[in-house]
């Protein structure tokens, strides 16, 4: 009886240290962990927001999200096959949870306070951005999709602790510039007017200075750490290589420099922006070194090609037809730089988000994330 009495005591012993070894591990999880992961943007960070616009830039449709576990290899209505890079950073420093696209009806209560998800394909930062899909969402309606959220965390943590909540738990990526090269003053026929009437120096001049609105904005709001993506090498994407009918190891010139005169002003203004705003901490991450890195030497990072999509139709690289249920699909998906005529395959985003993660000054300065999640 003795013994049965001491063996219960040795199990409720084992028992009450594991349930404090849980609880002070979830305690301490908390505290390390990121608090919310507020995501702005374009198609490379979407998470679903466009599965709720009337929109012809829809990516819920399959084989897009072939790979991504959480849905079971559905589509989201996430570009890619499988994870995007606010998917896997956010994983990366403790998020328990996926920050939900604002459109999404569960968008609402506590889920909000891992973060949430603004992005949407074929946005920009200049509201003209994007209007040859009818519907999209663009940077000034991002923020005022933020602001919205803003209120409701006052609400749910009380003003004073949600203000400390956002301030310094919370980081704000933003992944956009892109669209208002690809979809606006680099559309074929459309655009042409633009580019007589603006200079491409004005054209970049006027994305800077409304993007600068946009970051002082966000900081009104109480955001104080940033993460900012510039704009990467356009002119190397499946699209562009199949449209301008190049080879393997060309890209569009034109487009590629565009993207350099706005990264340089971009990493310009964020020196600025560190320099004006008190407390603030804008990280800028070099995403056009980085991606072309993967498209220069993408053998040493085990891919077979970066020029040709493995799911879409039309021309050498698959660069013409968006992926969707007719279009070809390759079967070695880790092996291809590029899931689509435009946006990087899970593989790519992974070495992209460990860089951003872990890297050095090349690629993201003058924090890596990890660092700038501790600050």
């Amino acid at each position: 009886m003795k013994a049965m009495t001491l063996k219960c005591y040795n199990m409720l012993v084992l028992l009450f240290l594991l349930v404090n070894l849980s609880f002070y591990g979830n305690v301490r999880a908390q505290k390390n962990g990121l608090g919310a992961s507020f995501i702005f943007g374009d198609s490379l960070v979407d998470a679903g927001n466009n599965n709720y616009l009337s929109t012809l830039s829809k990516a819920n449709i399959p084989p897009n999200g072939i790979d991504f576990k959480a849905s079971g290899g559905n589509p989201t209505g996430r570009y890619t096959n499988g994870r995007t890079i606010g998917d896997l950073v956010g994983e990366e420093l403790g998020q328990p949870n996926y920050a939900v696209p604002f459109l999404a009806p569960n968008a609402t209560g506590k889920s909000i306070l891992y973060g949430v998800n603004y992005a949407s394909g074929g946005g920009g930062i200049l509201n003209a951005t994007g209007q040859i899909f009818v519907n999209r969402i663009g940077m000034d309606v991002q923020l005022d999709y933020f602001n919205i959220t803003r209120k409701q965390i006052d609400k749910l943590m009380g003003a004073s602790k949600a203000r400390e909540y956002i301030m310094k738990k919370s980081i704000f990526s933003i992944t956009v510039g892109s669209n208002d090269f690809l979809n606006n003053y680099l559309l074929p026929v459309l655009s042409i007017g633009a580019r007589i009437s603006q200079s491409p120096d004005a054209f970049v001049d006027d994305m800077i200075n409304h993007f600068r609105a946009q970051l002082t904005r966000l900081y009104k709001m109480d955001a104080r750490k940033f993460v900012i993506g510039n704009v990467g090498p356009i002119g190397c994407i499946p699209y562009q290589k199949t449209i301008n009918q190049l080879n393997e190891d060309e890209c569009v010139d034109l487009a590629n420099k565009l993207a350099l005169q706005y990264n340089a002003k971009l990493k310009d203004m964020l020196v600025e922006l560190n320099d004006n705003l008190p407390g603030a901490t804008f990280v800028h991450a070099n995403v056009y070194d980085l991606v072309m890195e993967l498209i220069k030497n993408y053998d040493k990072y085990g891919f077979t090609t970066s020029s040709k999509a493995c799911c879409g139709n039309g021309g050498q690289f698959s660069g013409i037809v968006p992926c969707g249920p007719t279009s070809s699909i390759c079967k070695d998906r880790y092996k291809h730089v590029f899931w689509d005529p435009y946006h990087p395959s899970e593989a790519a985003n992974l070495i992209i988000a460990k860089q951003l993660l872990d890297g050095d000054n090349r690629y993201i300065s003058p924090l890596n994330l990890r660092q700038l999640r501790d600050l």
